[in-house]
């Protein structure tokens, strides 16, 4: 018996699909056969199973409870809740590896599977060896058992664990993603007065999508702060792992400026630690983590890759530009949504200043929004290539960690291609108004020389 996947489907940091196009029940089965049969050589015994809101979840996680079990591993289902309630169980059950059901932030008929193999995150070479042996049938067989369980309140209960942060009016709007229950239960346990929106989890997102990191998404979060007079706002995506945010003036607080609070808190405790940062991250960040005592290192964009390098280095804090925020110092070093709101409410404590006024006090910034460019699959890759062959010989100063970063005397550009989508992905960052023009215009040569023309944007 084999299996053959849709070739869109494995993907870097994830495995993701079309329902009833790309993406069915035996997909479902069959990557659980090859995981669970990984597992299996490895030494292991079970695997954590948990799903999101999206309606087709429940179908797919019964499938591939069925593929676990058909290799002979047992599996551990955890019920319905967000990426990170998974991965809290895969850190604290007797289970040697976990599998979320999720489409995280993508449009409803979307879904897909997130993965932890005995502790450590499972990506890039790891997923495509599950579409090896399904195309070979190089499954182990048995018969595992099947247990639910419901971790809810113990994760809830972790999430508050050691709490040390102050009372704040803070709105919360979970945007009927999986995060919803959790939300609920845990404003319950903080001091304060919350407000919240949209906790209902409902795979058909009726209010608006759930992606904090667009800002048209914030609208329904921005009014509630307003009208109610509130310290701040905090925001998640489907799944429960990415987090957004705005201050009592409804100002955002992106991934990278949210680091920067996070830091300033967390080298308190942790002098001179390692603080990582996507490439899409703002010099401000990486300059104020050197202002802090800190080490700012620069890494790959990708929650499974900043994870991977968080262990090596030893980092207690790390995050993307997405949202993302891993936290090592005092918990597991994922990405937990929830627990980054909690930390927030605590960092704003101990800094001893309003969510708003640290917010104010960063450096003032002119930058774009992440801009994408479709592009072929094909040529992606070959694109950045061009252009960093390009910059080489022009003498530019060039960060490769992740595609081109180019520092001017303006300021910033990059320019990488996406590992999940058929896109290029640029941003830039400068001083002024004028700087980020003359940084535009450099993007627009470099695609313009490898034939591609780049439509209006906006800057924030």
């Amino acid at each position: 018996m084999t299996h053959n996947f849709h070739p869109t489907m494995l993907r870097e940091y994830d495995i993701r699909g079309i329902v009833g196009d790309t993406l069915s029940d035996k997909d479902a089965t069959a990557i659980g056969r090859s995981f669970a049969t990984m597992i299996r050589r490895a030494g292991g015994k079970s695997v954590a199973v948990g799903y999101d809101g999206r309606l087709s979840s429940p179908m797919l996680a019964d499938a591939l409870v069925a593929g676990i079990n058909a290799a002979g591993v047992d599996a551990l289902n955890v019920g319905l809740g967000p990426t990170p309630m998974l991965y809290y169980a895969a850190s604290t059950e007797d289970v040697d590896g976990g599998i979320q059901i999720t489409g995280s932030h993508n449009p409803p008929d979307y879904n897909g599977f997130k993965m932890v193999f005995q502790g450590r995150p499972f990506f890039g070479a790891d997923i495509q060896r599950i579409g090896e042996m399904a195309a070979a049938g190089d499954w182990d067989a048995g018969e595992g058992t099947s247990q639910s369980i419901d971790i809810v309140d113990a994760y809830v209960d972790r999430l508050v664990e050691g709490f040390a942060g102050g009372a704040f009016r803070i709105g919360w709007d979970a945007g009927n993603g999986a995060a919803g229950t959790v939300i609920e239960k845990l404003t319950a346990r903080l001091p304060g007065e919350h407000h919240l929106l949209f906790t209902d989890i409902d795979g058909h997102f009726p209010n608006h999508h759930p992606d904090p990191t667009e800002e048209k998404n914030l609208a329904d979060l921005r009014k509630l702060v307003a009208e109610k007079s509130l310290d701040f706002g905090v925001a998640f995506d489907g799944d429960g792992d990415r987090i957004g945010a705005i201050d009592g003036e409804g100002r955002v607080i992106w991934g990278d400026q949210l680091l920067q609070i996070y830091a300033a808190a967390v080298l308190q405790d942790h002098p001179g630690a390692t603080v990582i940062a996507d490439v899409k991250a703002s010099q401000a960040l990486f300059d104020r983590v050197v202002e802090l005592g800190g080490q700012p290192l620069m890494w790959k964009t990708g929650h499974s890759l900043i994870k991977a390098k968080m262990k090596e280095t030893g980092s207690p804090l790390a995050g993307e530009m997405s949202g993302h925020i891993f936290f090592a110092d005092r918990y597991y070093g994922y990405d937990d949504a929830p627990y980054a709101a909690v930390r927030l409410i605590e960092a704003a404590t101990k800094l001893g200043q309003s969510v708003t006024e640290l917010r104010g006090g960063m450096a003032p910034m002119v930058n774009t929004p992440e801009m994408r460019f479709q592009v072929d699959e094909s040529r992606k890759f070959a694109i950045v290539d061009e252009v960093l062959d390009r910059l080489a010989a022009s003498g530019a100063e060039v960060d490769r960690t992740d595609g081109a970063r180019v520092l001017t005397d303006d300021g910033w550009w990059l320019l990488r291609a996406s590992n999940t989508q058929d896109v290029l992905v640029a941003r830039a960052e400068a001083k002024d108004e004028a700087a980020l023009t003359r940084l535009l215009a450099a993007i627009d040569e470099q695609l313009a020389l490898s034939g591609i023309v780049r439509g209006p944007q906006a800057a924030h």
